[in-house]
């Protein structure tokens, strides 16, 4: 006798919607627990490069992006990007804290890099520059996209009764049918919501780099404190040591903070069109070929005085001269480019309207039977989303009309008429 085992509902939907619907609990189940638990530093230079390789694809994405809705899940992964840099700064507090006096590889080949490497083994050095990208990252461009997210969901918001009115009074007149209506209220919906989730997810971001900036802070006085009393490092070995390490670990995190964080202010920043924000900039900023000779005509006069670095900047201006010689071969190609492609439609159209097929009833446009026009003002009558019920009862009185007289009334087709009041 075989015997069926039932999974539970939820199981069975988890497995149907395969291991995507398990990344999101396993990953910020393994955020907290790097919290929690003690990990190895080859453990640690992982995580660290993950971090970056995120970075970087969170960037590259919002480059490629062509609207902003394209990229929806960008204030999620602002989030998760956060927790692992703080879980990361945990975890590598930790390891600082515990190892720390064995040397600069304690606590990874990565943070030791970014020690010995990017400052020059110079901790004052790596102080200033760990100074000046939380400054950069904190009150400029995470500041700056902020506000633009804040802003944009206002507007967003400001414009949503006008757009969804604009719907429905293209429903109502015939342009479009009710799958395009129904898209466009949700895409509608989903721009404000867009721009209040990048303005909430911001926060985290601005909070992440204060909190750099105090794990920096309590790594070099906790370590200053741990070598010196437990493990009788002198003053100057206990300052270089941790100071390293500490450094190293700060600028580990706040590069691919501020690599997110450009990401973030690309994003919200986006004007909507049809093209990535790559070929924008190469179209608009070299298509002028005028604005290309006069920049070059400046950069080759400051080229040419005396105690300037006369070669690179004359070697610039040559560019810029050859830039705006393609520009203009550009320019003067694209008008004529332009009129084959009108010669060519028009040869294909032409064996098209020869062919004239006889006139039927198809070729009369249709005409409403029956029709009615209101005024801007009655506008709310007619409008769901403003309680207007007048359809409903048109549609009550079609149906009454129709059970008691045996006749089915055409539908009313209701326009709005601006010269109506």
């Amino acid at each position: 006798m075989n015997s069926s085992i039932r999974l539970p509902a939820w199981l069975n939907n988890l497995a149907g919607k395969g291991a995507s619907a398990l990344a999101a609990p396993i990953i910020i189940i393994l955020l907290l627990a790097m919290m929690v638990l003690p990990l190895p530093a080859f453990v640690l230079d992982v995580f660290f490069s993950f971090n970056i390789a995120l970075s970087v694809i969170v960037l590259l994405t919002s480059l490629y992006t062509v609207k902003p809705l394209d990229f929806m899940a960008f204030p999620t992964i602002l989030l998760v990007s956060t927790m692992l840099r703080l879980s990361l700064n945990v975890a590598s507090t930790r390891i600082v804290l515990t190892e720390g006096h064995t040397g600069g590889a304690a606590a990874g080949k990565v943070i030791e890099a970014f020690g010995h490497f990017l400052i020059g083994g110079n901790f004052a050095v790596g102080i200033v520059v760990f100074i000046i990208l939380t400054i950069i990252n904190f009150t400029v461009v995470t500041k700056g996209a902020g506000r633009i997210a804040e802003v944009g969901a206002r507007f967003a918001l400001d414009a949503m009764p006008g757009k969804q009115m604009a719907i429905d009074a293209d429903l109502n007149a015939g342009l479009i049918g009710e799958d395009d209506a129904r898209k466009r209220r949700t895409e509608v919906a989903q721009e404000a919501e867009f721009y209040g989730a990048m303005d909430g997810a911001s926060k985290y971001v601005r909070g992440d780099a204060v909190a750099g900036i105090m794990v920096t802070v309590i790594n070099i006085v906790g370590g200053l404190l741990v070598g010196m009393l437990q493990h009788d490092l002198g003053f100057s070995e206990a300052l270089k040591t941790y100071t390293l390490l500490a450094i190293g670990d700060g600028l580990v995190a706040q590069i691919p903070s501020l690599i997110i964080s450009t990401a973030a202010g690309i994003v919200v920043s986006r004007v909507a069109s049809d093209q990535d924000i790559g070929t924008q900039l190469v179209g608009q900023l070299f298509a002028k070929p005028q604005v290309l000779y006069i920049t070059a005509g400046i950069i080759g006069g400051m080229g040419i005085i005396p105690g300037m670095p006369n070669f690179v900047f004359l070697l610039l201006a040559a560019a810029l001269a050859g830039a705006a010689s393609l520009a203009s071969k550009r320019q003067k190609a694209a008008p004529a480019e332009d009129q084959a492609a009108a010669a060519a439609a028009a040869a294909a159209a032409a064996p098209a309207a020869a062919e004239q097929e006889e006139a039927s009833w198809q070729d009369i446009m249709p005409v409403d039977t029956l029709g009615l026009e209101v005024g801007y003002r009655l506008i709310p009558l007619v409008d769901k989303a403003q309680g207007g019920e007048l359809l409903k009862r048109i549609k009550g009185i079609r149906k009454k009309y129709a059970q008691e007289v045996g006749f089915l009334a055409p539908p009313v087709h209701i326009r709005d008429n601006l010269e109506l009041k």
